[in-house]
């Protein structure tokens, strides 16, 4: 069974950047669709970025131009950039990956079937 191991999550000011890894312990960036998502005290799990097996990306509304997902296939892991980070940032953030699964756009958690223990980020003002 495939694991992903996040990194990456920090404590930083307002209008800074972080940015967050997920290793794979096996071939799977080439292979899955995979995306990020992030849950606040509180607050339902939310889809931040995806990106499939072709390398097509999708975002949520409230970080599109600021957040960047990306993966080097060839070290199994994946990326999101995060820029310009405000508060409403602060939540940890898990990696998700969709063995099998053809994805298609930014869609539920529940249609991801294997996760990270995820990584915390903190934004400061």
């Amino acid at each position: 069974q495939v694991q992903l191991v996040e990194s990456g999550g920090g404590s930083v000011q307002a209008g800074g950047s972080l940015r967050l890894s997920c290793a794979a312990s096996a071939v799977a960036t080439n292979n899955w669709d995979m995306g990020w998502f992030r849950q606040a005290p509180g607050k339902k799990r939310e889809g931040v970025a995806s990106i499939d097996r072709d390398g097509v990306t999708y975002y949520a509304e409230s970080v599109k131009g600021r957040f960047t997902i990306s993966k080097d296939n060839a070290k199994n892991t994946l990326f999101l950039q995060m820029n310009n980070l405000i508060a409403e940032d602060t939540a940890m953030y898990y990696c998700a990956a969709a063995p099998g699964k053809r994805l298609y756009g930014l869609v539920p958690s529940e249609a991801y079937t294997t996760w990270g223990q995820g990584t915390q980020v903190t934004v400061t003002s």
